[in-house]
């Protein structure tokens, strides 16, 4: 267990189990204090594996909620209405801090203790900032539920119907003799440590509970039965003006991210991060937990800034973007496809990191995305460098913290005659098309795994990947390598939370097609003109591919045919294999 030091905290008469966390009387006055509140069916070793990180920045506390661990346990049920419960912490932060404001960091039920908390009359002047952890204000949930239900949609009936089902559990836990029965019988140490790692594959070793589990699994049931009908029912939503950060769980078993899309309504002061995590991340990912907490804290406190600074992009200063607080990475994002890529992701409110062999063009995308309201960097970057792929996700992951999002754009065009080709322009365009993507693949994918919170990779191939075309031979062979090798680090990278997607676009007019070399042809340049007047005509243009690349990262789709020939022709090379090699002997170019 961790270094917890009790004492008793008194509030009416309930009596709260209070940690100090770290060697009792260290003098550490100037330092903030951080207190921590664990949900159901949890005690203060929830934070076992949070505070001692913490603790290198902060005086951190923690307490058993009343009718959990070695608190008081009332028996009446209205004994845990949120309003009591909120002024159990209000008499904690008053103990751990009588002469300063204290920051809040609370999981599920602790967190939605804070909410209530946050909004009570005159908590700025006692709380300095929340940090929230998979649990709502339930007064805006039942906010956001009724408005759903007032004016339906089918994306907001859908919203509102998830979280019905995920929250279906909860009437269940309003039955006191079944439910009370179930966890008496199954609320075990070792039954819990393995529901835990079968839903979001929480390491089983970091599973920390105090000897009371059962009991507190028993009697925590009070806070279902004492809050949610009456908040759901008839929603009281009160507005705070301490600091919020929202962590919000894209996994979470319980809690559907969609309702928290109305906080910023009600919360001056709110910032919001979003990964692919479960609901228990102080069991599961505490150290990604810690380390984003301290990094909000210091930025409330005015201390020491963190580097890189990733808490600037994850302000919600009205409707929550879908993107908001993610940072992506888009290669190539000077032109085409790559730069209306950027775009799409701009307007969704993610920071974007643009790279391009240009760096002149990869500035004007810049320039452009920080009129929509994101930050926005732009590098130099030839993707055919390995060492130099590497140096620059160093660099980013120095400068702007683990990219979210990768989108390897950048490549080149080859046509005519595979026999023709100089060695010269086969390596090139291997070295751009297939190890560019490898090693912006690898460089970035290594860190999202490392940092244990998800991410997505898009590789750039092409409907010439299982389009066959005797004039396409070389380009082919490198776009197929692409979405191989998308489909392999797919699988690799799944138990990560990693998703990876191959982009398959056909006849897209970008840029590209009027710098194809092509090799063996009788006249290049016409040649050239020929196809260029082909894709313009044609019209679909790189604004298209960016939109389906957006919506595979928010669907995490393997593999995607952007353009109806695209479509077509990936499935003629599943299923008529023989038809699509007669097709490929056309010539497309002179």
């Amino acid at each position: 267990m961790a270094d917890w030091h009790r004492f008793n905290v008194t509030n009416g008469d309930v009596d709260l189990a209070t940690f100090s966390y770290g060697t009792p009387g260290e003098s550490t006055p100037d330092k903030p204090v951080v207190l921590l509140v664990h949900g159901w069916p949890d005690t203060h070793h929830l934070w076992d594996l949070v505070a001692p990180r913490l603790a290198e920045h902060f005086r951190v506390y923690a307490y058993d909620t009343r009718g959990f661990g070695d608190s008081t346990r009332p028996v009446a049920v209205e004994s845990y209405r949120l309003d009591a419960l909120a002024q159990d912490m209000l008499a904690v932060c008053h103990a751990v801090n009588p002469d300063g404001k204290t920051h809040i960091v609370a999981h599920d039920w602790g967190s939605v203790q804070a909410w209530e908390t946050v909004t009570t009359a005159g908590a700025d002047d006692v709380i300095a900032s929340f940090t929230s952890v998979s649990g709502p204000n339930l007064d805006y949930l039942g906010e956001w539920a009724r408005a759903k239900m007032a004016r339906p949609t089918p994306r907001g009936v859908a919203q509102a119907l998830s979280q019905v089902a995920s929250s279906a559990y909860t009437a269940f836990f309003q039955v006191p003799g079944a439910s009370d029965l179930f966890f008496r019988t199954f609320g075990s140490d070792r039954v819990w440590t393995e529901f835990l790692h079968l839903v979001e594959g929480t390491p089983r070793e970091n599973a920390r509970f105090g000897p009371t589990l059962r009991e507190d699994m028993i009697s925590g049931l009070k806070l279902y039965r004492a809050n949610i009908r009456g908040k759901l029912a008839n929603p009281e939503p009160r507005p705070t003006r301490v600091p919020v950060l929202e962590v919000v769980n894209d996994r979470d078993i319980a809690l559907r991210p969609a309702i928290y899309e109305r906080t910023h309504t009600h919360a001056d002061r709110l910032w919001r991060k979003r990964t692919a995590t479960g609901h228990w991340l102080p069991y599961t990912n505490p150290g990604y937990l810690a380390d984003t907490a301290i990094e909000f804290i210091e930025t409330i406190a005015g201390g020491a800034p963190v580097s890189p600074n990733t808490i600037d992009r994850a302000r919600v200063d009205g409707p929550a973007r879908e993107l908001i607080g993610k940072l992506a990475v888009v290669t190539g994002a000077g032109s085409g496809i790559g730069r209306e890529t950027a775009y799409a992701l701009a307007d969704l409110g993610a920071e974007l990191v643009l790279a391009d062999i240009d760096l002149d063009s990869a500035e004007e995308t810049a320039i452009a995305c920080k009129a929509k309201g994101v930050p926005a960097t732009a590098y130099r970057l030839d993707v055919s460098d390995t060492d130099a792929v590497t140096r620059f996700a160093d660099d980013v992951r120095a400068a702007h913290g683990v990219a979210d999002i990768v989108v390897n754009n950048a490549g080149v065009a080859l046509a005519g005659s595979a026999l023709a080709a100089s060695d010269e322009q086969v390596d090139r365009l291997l070295a751009i098309n297939l190890r560019g993507v490898i090693s912006g693949s690898r460089a970035f994918g290594r860190q999202m795994a490392e940092r244990g919170v998800g991410g997505h990779i898009v590789n750039l191939a092409s409907a010439a990947a299982f389009t066959l075309s005797r004039d396409l031979g070389l380009y082919s062979a490198s776009k197929a390598g692409v979405l191989m090798f998308s489909e392999s680090l797919r699988a690799e990278l799944a138990e990560h939370r990693v998703g990876v997607t191959a982009i398959c676009p056909g006849i897209v007019h970008t840029n590209i097609t009027a710098n194809t070399e092509y090799a063996g042809a009788a006249d290049e340049s016409a040649a050239r003109e020929k196809v260029d007047k082909f894709y313009q005509k044609r019209n679909f243009t790189p604004d298209r591919v960016a939109r389906d690349i957006v919506a595979a990262i928010a669907k995490n789709k393997a593999v995607v045919p952007v353009t109806p020939e695209a479509e077509f022709g990936y499935r003629v090379y599943r299923f008529f294999p023989w038809a699509a090699r007669i097709g490929a002997r056309q010539k497309i170019a002179g």
